[in-house]
């Protein structure tokens, strides 16, 4: 225990002459600089993987702000970002690997100093000073204490936007009543009041935060941006190709993709025989339990075998997505002997993504929110595709998914697979109930991102005239 307090004593230190030499030298940096026009933008996690915030980004980009990007490399940002000449992203140094290796709570304390330092000089000497700063939480520690403190020395304005609470994810693994989830959500309390405006995603989030924080939101509903709509079969055509080239399960026999063939000298149609397109995206965490979908393929595959050949399809179920649990989830789909259905798992690049949600028959969503009060983003995207979508119940779903209108609620495995016996039913042309929940899905799709951030956050961020 001496030796654990004497570390961080030795850390505190380090870091405290560290913040003060950040300080002087950004004092220089500072000096006539007025920030108009830019825009910082700051999320604690790998920035390619941020969807939402690379959605405020291209918003940004789109009326002319220069943007300052900030978050941990990894995964590319999506073109017309890469591609505009009017973003910079700094990296983050990423928290060194021998962390791992230590006891949990010095673990957490240890990586919070040091994503403490790396936020520092990012924002302070790295980067100019924005007129703004976005930052996404969760994660909450140390990201919106810097930010505050950051904030309060440049005179930018701090706009937060509350994805969910942290104290809820790490009390997924610690225990609602453990210490450090008592601290962090007194934490969370403290720092809500000092920034000028904060954002949230749900109606229900809202009226949490004015009970729990204290502090007044604006609601900004996750919306797809145009690229997700529903895939032509060209469109699938050449994305099965592209895909067959190094995933065997897209593969057609004799020629063509397992979905698609070509006819007429290279017309792309569908095949007849193809299978139901299932999918599901994850980052692989506590809060998504992919064994429900695992076990409710498990009951689908024994019904196969007790109906008539032929009149339920074969499942093609693809995962996309990286994260900690994957390689836990890849083991036990190694483990199942299936006939009738098969699982694949895979990462998509950002131009990918989109198009194979709208060349699916059915998506299916496990997030089961750690507070109740976050929307699953990955049910904004199958929306946008105009693709129905199974997911698993939780208190605030119902604002973005209607049971019955533009897809199906389940609460276990055995509903989930109830739906997609009932769903798959006639594959290919007598599944009317599928039909008329993608046709329901037009009035979500006519709405866009850039609609909702227009109305409420652009007014946060431009001059008054």
């Amino acid at each position: 225990m001496v030796d654990i307090l004497g570390l961080l004593f030795a850390c505190l230190f380090l870091m405290a002459t560290f913040g003060l030499s950040v300080l002087l030298l950004a004092t220089v940096r500072w000096r006539g600089q007025t920030g108009q026009g830019l825009v910082q933008v700051v999320v604690l996690g790998d920035a390619g993987r941020s969807p939402r915030m690379l959605y405020h980004c291209l918003s940004l980009v789109q009326l002319s702000y220069t943007i300052d990007l900030i978050g941990y490399g990894g995964s590319p940002l999506i073109r017309e970002l890469r591609e505009s000449g009017r973003l910079t992203h700094t990296v983050l140094w990423s928290p060194p690997a021998l962390l791992d290796g230590l006891p949990r709570i010095l673990r957490y304390a240890l990586k919070a100093l040091y994503q403490t330092m790396s936020l520092l000089w990012a924002v302070l000497i790295a980067t100019k000073k924005p007129s703004h700063v976005l930052v996404q939480t969760p994660p909450a520690i140390p990201t919106l204490a810097v930010m505050v403190l950051a904030c309060a020395i440049r005179g930018s304005k701090l706009i937060v936007d509350y994805h969910n609470y942290g104290h809820t994810i790490l009390a997924l693994s610690l225990g609602r009543k453990h210490t450090l989830v008592l601290l962090a959500k007194w934490y969370e309390k403290l720092t809500a009041g000092f920034s000028f405006a904060n954002l949230c995603v749900s109606e229900a989030m809202k009226k949490d935060m004015r009970r729990s924080l204290g502090v007044r939101s604006i609601v900004l509903y996750d919306r797809p941006p145009a690229r997700f709509h529903q895939a032509t079969v060209e469109q699938r055509h050449q994305l099965f190709l592209r895909l067959s080239e190094s995933e065997a399960v897209f593969r057609g026999e004799g020629g063509g993709t397992r979905f698609t063939r070509e006819v007429n000298g290279g017309v792309a149609v569908l095949r007849r025989d193809r299978p139901f397109f299932l999918i599901s995206s994850t980052s692989w965490t506590e809060d998504e339990d992919f064994g429900i979908l695992l076990q409710a393929l498990e009951i689908y595959e024994g019904k196969c075998s007790q109906v008539p050949d032929g009149s339920l399809p074969h499942i093609l179920c693809v995962i996309t997505g990286k994260g900690p649990l994957r390689e836990h989830y890849e083991q036990c789909i190694a483990k199942k002997n299936f006939s009738h259905v098969t699982i694949k798992t895979i990462w998509l690049s950002a131009e990918d993504y989109p198009l194979m949600l709208g060349s699916a028959d059915l998506g299916v969503c496990l997030h089961k929110s750690s507070s109740g009060l976050d929307l699953p983003m990955k049910v904004v995207d199958m929306f946008g595709s105009g693709l129905p979508v199974c997911a698993i119940n939780f208190n605030c779903l119902h604002e973005l998914l209607r049971h019955h209108h533009n897809g199906l609620v389940f609460n276990d495995h055995q509903e989930l697979a109830e739906q997609l016996q009932t769903l798959s039913t006639g594959f290919p042309d007598q599944c009317n109930q599928l039909v008329r929940y993608r046709e329901n899905l037009s009035s979500f799709q006519s709405l866009r991102w850039d609609h909702y951030w227009k109305l409420h956050v652009l007014p946060l961020i431009a001059p008054q005239s």
